[in-house]
């Protein structure tokens, strides 16, 4: 079949290798030979660049490079754009492959109108987990864009995922990143589609990264200083689709990974053949330009291969007991609740995890990760947890990684809580699941909860200590993607999933969630007064905590998702953002908006500073009375106080934040504030026009209404007022 022939080429011989791909950095500038040097059913062929994985162009041809540790064998199909039958096979020649990776270089083919992928032989053990069938249709896991997926919502081929070949020659001009300091983080997570699917979005291209670009100064209005885009890699919508009550569910939220290394194509608002994430990019530098960054929320627990019973495309059939955490007898391990479980801290998988989130930065210039069940990140091969995990101890130190926030979901569906305990070389930041459900319970008004929510509030010293974590590594939240919306916690009581068609056994029970007395929407005006009210307090009890807030998307004008906590299936009004809401609503995304202004014009909340002349503590808890905290009396009471000196003009700066969550009103008493200064109220959640814009000064004590915050904040005297005189 392979025919040795001597390649008179001279436009061949010493051609430099352009650096249109960041992979391509390993063979730099240096002159090589690309003369052919086998021909195969008409293709000239030569051994590749075996340090370069996947598909990369180069002068003339195109690489292919893919690793197999247990393969005897390796073909390369090439298809035509969406042909079901490849125009060409070509084996890897024995003497193509060096130790165990196959590289090989193709000549003569033509980007525009190709799709690839492998075929494997080897080994069928299944109870050593060796499952190889050369009939399978392998995708690349190396990929850059996978086909077929364009089309939301459509039944895709039986002819197995197929990879195409990038350009990647995207112009980021002079762009740079915000590198927005850790105290200045106020996330915004999102989902792509669900962001703006509703007609009511007003976007031209709804459902899209286009669709996020028409809605910057939007973003930008609200204040946000960085989005999360819940899952973006290539995945399989139709994965588990099913029919019921006439509604076509589907994997909605992404969380079923077919390709690491490629973008979502039907978050595109067109064909972007050869191209692929180019509107992304677009999308990145523009959010990047307004000074927002983008963090990505990436599954690398599990894939949509799933267990034994799953389909073959990818990893299984190149290396089935390398990739996945297997039982002694074959079967597959299943941490993420999924039905399989990466195995993370295999080296050939480690390098994988390595190499896809260095090349999400250099391509597409990511600010951040948050790692789904990132607790599975640190599991053995044998699924027991490690003291020091190989991988998140690489990512922690990773040149290439160096500015990127690094975020873990710090639990797992096997059993592994993390949360204070994740492995972190002060690099890595958690999402801290016990302020989101010890404040739920203390603003509901729960008993005796007032310790752990004030620790909660003012960054989980108890679980974070300031000395080895500082103050950043708790991810504040009270909402996000998995669970319900802020305005559904206080209209419901109990979830609502019966659209999931499980019968409402699915999602979460453990809500802290209290509905004010009716289950649902009412047209009873003193209930919807007292959930507004609630909303506010829960949005100011978040932007006033120590640590990185975070909220979900469509909380800041009221949405709601009918009291479905687990909408992953739902492509509909469930999950899409109702933007009439923020008309309707105008007044709390009002609030939102100054709540995060206010966070962000007063240092003391976020960050350590100088003390205030007084020598209060920079962060300190109160009761009733200042400084003397009952918790155990339960008087459903917590008040916080920031302290110290204004960064630039060094006047003293004191903020107290009072929580009622007593369903009677309370006295409080206040700190004494500096000579010179009096205290303010600035936010009031029991009045309509929460925002204080009257000058309201305190002296000593003052009555805080039921369940409501009050904030308060230090100010000099006029000199009229001022009765000793000094300023």
């Amino acid at each position: 079949m392979f025919g040795k022939r001597k390649i008179e080429v001279e436009e061949n011989i010493n051609k430099k290798v352009p650096m249109n791909d960041e992979k391509m950095s390993g063979v730099g500038n240096q002159h090589i030979n690309l003369i052919p040097m086998d021909m195969v059913d008409g293709y000239e062929i030569r051994p590749g660049f075996y340090e370069i994985n996947g598909a990369t162009v180069i002068p003339g041809g195109i690489n292919f490079t893919i690793n197999s540790m247990q393969a005897t064998s390796c073909e390369l199909l090439l298809f035509r754009r969406k042909a079901t039958e490849p125009f060409a096979v070509i084996p890897f020649p024995d003497n193509y492959k060096i130790g165990n990776c196959y590289s090989m270089i193709v000549f003569g083919l033509k980007v525009d109108d190709l799709e690839y992928a492998y075929r494997m032989d080897g080994p069928y053990e299944p109870k050593r987990g060796l499952i190889f069938n050369k009939e399978n249709i392998l995708l690349d896991p190396y990929a850059k864009a996978v086909a077929g997926l364009r089309e939301w919502g459509s039944e895709k081929s039986g002819s197995g995922y197929r990879a195409r070949v990038v350009k990647n020659d995207f112009d980021w001009e002079d762009c740079k990143q915000p590198l927005t300091p850790m105290e200045d983080l106020i996330i915004y997570e999102m989902h792509v589609r669900g962001f703006t699917m509703d007609e009511s979005s007003g976007v031209d291209f709804p459902g899209t990264f286009d669709g996020i670009r028409q809605k910057i100064p939007y973003l930008k209005e609200l204040g946000v200083t960085a989005v999360e885009l819940m899952p973006i890699f290539e995945f399989d919508e139709m994965h588990d689709h099913r029919v019921y009550n006439d509604n076509h569910l589907i994997d909605y939220w992404g969380y079923n990974t077919v390709n690491y290394f490629s973008p979502n194509t039907a978050y595109c608002s067109k064909p972007e053949y050869n191209k692929e994430g180019n509107e992304l990019k677009r999308l990145i530098k523009l959010l990047n330009e307004n000074g927002i960054e983008v963090f990505l929320d990436v599954v690398f627990n599990h894939t949509a291969e799933g267990n034994e019973k799953g389909p073959v495309f990818s990893f299984k059939g190149i290396d089935n007991n390398v990739y996945y955490m297997l039982t002694p007898d074959g079967y597959y391990y299943n941490f993420s609740g999924c039905g399989n479980t990466l195995n993370c801290n295999h080296p050939i998988v480690r390098q994988m995890i390595i190499d896809c989130l260095r090349h999400w930065v250099i391509a597409y210039r990511i600010d951040g990760f948050r790692f789904d069940l990132a607790s599975i990140l640190g599991r053995n091969e044998d699924g027991s947890p490690m003291s020091k995990p190989p991988l998140l101890e690489s990512l922690a130190f990773d040149p290439i990684l160096g500015k990127v926030k690094l975020i873990a979901e710090a639990w797992d569906a096997g059993g592994m809580y993390q949360v204070g305990s994740f492995p972190s070389w002060n690099r890595w930041v958690e999402w801290n699941g016990k302020y989101r459900d010890d404040v739920r319970g203390f603003l509901k008004g729960d008993n005796y909860l007032e310790q752990v929510a004030a620790n909660r509030i003012s960054g989980s010293p108890d679980i974070y200590s300031p000395e080895t974590r500082g103050h950043f590594a708790s991810v504040n939240f009270i909402n996000c993607h998995d669970g319900f919306t802020l305005h559904d916690l206080y209209t419901y009581n109990s979830k609502h999933n019966e659209a999931n068609g499980w019968n409402n056994s699915d999602g979460a029970n453990d809500n802290y969630s209290w509905n004010c007395g009716v289950e649902g929407e009412t047209d009873d005006y003193e209930i919807n007064k007292l959930r507004r009210r609630l909303v506010k307090n829960a949005c100011v009890t978040l932007m006033l905590s120590r640590g990185i807030p975070m909220f979900l998307a469509g909380d800041e004008f009221g949405n709601t998702q009918y009291g479905n906590n687990n909408g992953y299936c739902q492509d509909n009004k469930i999950s899409w953002l109702d933007w009439t809401l923020l008309e309707k609503n105008h007044d709390l995304f009002s609030f939102f908006q100054y709540a995060i202004w206010y966070r962000k014009h007063h240092r003391v909340i976020r960050i350590d500073t100088e003390r205030c002349s007084l020598g209060y503590p920079c962060i300190s808890q109160h009761g009733l009375q200042p400084f003397w905290t009952d918790y155990g009396s339960n008087k459903h009471y917590v008040g916080i106080m920031y302290a110290g000196k204004h960064h630039r003009s060094g006047d003293d700066e004191i903020i107290y934040m009072g929580i009622n969550a007593y369903w009677e009103p309370q006295v409080i008493t206040l700190p004494d504030p500096p000579a010179g200064y009096s205290f303010y109220v600035m936010i009031d959640t029991f009045r309509e026009d929460s925002v204080v814009q009257d000058r309201v000064e305190v002296h000593g004590s003052i009555m805080i209404n039921p369940r409501s915050v009050m904030v308060f904040e230090t100010f000099r005297l006029l000199p009229e007022d001022d009765e000793t005189g000094q300023m």
